[in-house]
């Protein structure tokens, strides 16, 4: 699954970091020419005959333009997998498992603080994380406990902070690479003004709006992939509190509890 996950992101990023250059060097310093060697007008022409529907927009831009536009579709299917992702891992039932919940809770209520550990052991998630964090620290008082838990807690977050920074790279992604389709469409539209071709004023401004879709592209993924962020992100913060608060609470009849260090487990001593 990392695997995977890994290589969308990094395929993303990789096509966007190489159609940079290239779209410099058509861009750039070159004249559009036909196969006698004459400049014409770009491809502007070309694009106003097809039918002005998505398909021509996508494969009527050039080469670059193309390729810029599988790039956005790639980035928007890479936001969409990691947006489903970390909505199925950003949930109570697996950040805090029911059974997790009552075994410790079950535990702790007959005050066997080593059954507690093994419930955790048995149901790994984030909230058993936090709760071996403190129980690890037991023998250090109940300050040490309450530090123990805020690092697990925050280590925890982190996790689930770098599942969620892919979704904001994807929304990063988009406008950037719209906006390098939308230049290099207007760098061919003026270079074919430059060259005369300004004769068909009807080409050149479907050329125009062909090169502005790219932005709008971009737009279209960016927005989503930056909203569904910023949601997530609030409410793995709200998850993580919640379970630092429901830790704590658990945790407040560790205030009598010391180990004996010639015992194998812990005991609970009389208050």
């Amino acid at each position: 699954m990392n695997k995977i996950k890994k290589s969308l992101l990094a395929m993303s990023i990789l096509i966007g970091t190489c159609v940079a250059p290239m779209a410099a060097l058509q861009s750039f310093g070159q004249e559009i020419t036909d196969a006698d060697g004459n400049v014409v007008s770009s491809n502007a022409a070309q694009q106003s005959k097809g039918g002005g529907g998505f398909y021509d927009i996508v494969f009527g831009s050039g080469f670059v333009g193309t390729v810029l536009w599988f790039t956005l579709f790639g980035d928007f299917a890479a936001f969409v997998y990691f947006a489903i992702d970390s909505s199925v891992l950003i949930k109570p039932e697996k950040l805090m498992p029911k059974r997790l919940m009552d075994g410790v809770a079950g535990a702790m209520g007959e005050g066997d603080v080593v059954k507690a550990m093994e419930v955790c052991q048995q149901n790994p998630s984030a909230m058993s994380a936090i709760v071996l964090a403190a129980f690890q620290h037991i023998e250090e008082g109940f300050e040490a406990i309450q530090e123990a838990v805020t690092a697990a807690s925050d280590l925890e977050q982190e996790k689930i902070q770098q599942r969620l920074n892919w979704i904001s790279v994807c929304g990063n992604l988009g406008p950037s690479l719209g906006l390098l389709g939308t230049v290099q469409g207007m760098i061919l539209t003026f270079q074919a003004l430059a060259s005369g071709g300004a004769g068909d004023a009807s080409a050149l401004a479907a050329s125009i709006g062909q090169a502005l879709w790219t932005t709008a592209g971009g737009l279209i993924v960016s927005i989503p992939a930056i909203t569904t962020f910023y949601v997530l992100r609030n409410k793995a913060n709200r998850l993580i509190l919640k379970m630092t608060a429901m830790t704590m609470e658990i945790l407040n009849g560790l205030r009598n509890v010391a180990v004996d260090p010639g015992a194998e487990g812990l005991e609970e001593l009389p208050a």
